[in-house]
């Protein structure tokens, strides 16, 4: 079944294109819900792969991802049926400094995927740490579930040590509980206790559920305190622990069922068919 289709002036009359304007049925998915899914790649970058025209549906190419398939829909990425969605796996990865937590870099500085074990499924940060923080960084295969997981709503906090320069002030601190904007940017509450004082420089620990873009960084240089070490050391339910730099450890299943509630072993009912 084509949901809709149109041939746009740019392109040759030969390639069909999916209408750009969303087409539900009551019980289809996203078409990049379902390819993440699959364990190929993040929501995000199943869309961008969407927009360079590497996905079709039905023989046909699609052109927006505002598209909902179903089981009767057959899906083709780069020409091939989407695999078998695997059982959704998880790993705590500790993260050191100068590695970007990305696939590509324009300027070709290393990323942390590069340092991967060649014998791992394709893998997927939850959330990220910029170049040079360090910490606990959940990697999983399952593209939805990292979404998920990302999301301010799961209610998972996000704990750091952060060492910042300066005489800091705990009633200051205590003020963040009531959130800040920044430059127009508004955050939420922070937590932030200080751990210790050591002449010039301060450990704080500090909690957080929203988790911005260098928001930490952000808040304390606002406060006048500039970071000069931040390490994650919590995401949730999951701990960095004893992990030392660069080790990789997968989480048991039994644990994630436990901490997520999923059931993590995939059915094929009513999976899209891949012929």
């Amino acid at each position: 079944m084509i949901l809709g289709s149109f041939q746009p002036l740019t392109m040759p009359p030969v390639i069909k294109t999916i209408q750009e304007k969303e087409t539900r049925t009551p019980s289809g998915e996203r078409i990049a819900k379902v390819i993440a899914r699959a364990g190929m790649c993040s929501r995000r970058d199943a869309e961008r792969w969407i927009s360079e025209g590497r996905v079709k549906i039905d023989g046909n190419i699609l052109s927006s991802p505002a598209v909902t398939v179903n089981s009767t829909n057959k899906i083709l990425v780069d020409g091939k049926p989407l695999p078998e969605p695997p059982t959704t796996r998880l790993w705590r990865y500790y993260k050191p400094q100068g590695l970007l937590t990305t696939h590509r870099d324009p300027q070709g500085r290393p990323n942390l995927f590069e340092k991967l074990p060649q014998n791992l499924p394709r893998l997927i940060s939850i959330g990220r740490l910029d170049l040079n923080s360090e910490g606990l960084l959940l990697m999983t295969n399952d593209g939805e579930l990292a979404r998920k997981l990302e999301l301010p709503s799961t209610g998972w906090q996000r704990r750091y040590r952060a060492r910042v320069h300066g005489y800091v002030d705990s009633k200051i601190l205590d003020k963040l509980k009531e959130g800040t904007t920044i430059d127009g940017v508004k955050y939420g509450s922070i937590k932030a206790v200080i751990d210790r004082q050591q002449n010039s420089n301060a450990w704080i620990t500090l909690s957080l559920e929203e988790g911005k873009y260098r928001e930490v960084r952000k808040v304390m240089q606002h406060l006048g305190w500039p970071v000069n070490r931040l390490i994650r050391i919590a995401y949730g339910p999951f701990q960095l622990g004893n992990l030392t730099k660069g080790a990789l450890i997968e989480v048991k299943q039994k644990v994630l069922r436990e901490q997520l509630g999923l059931e993590l072993k995939r059915e094929n009912s009513g999976a899209h068919r891949r012929r």
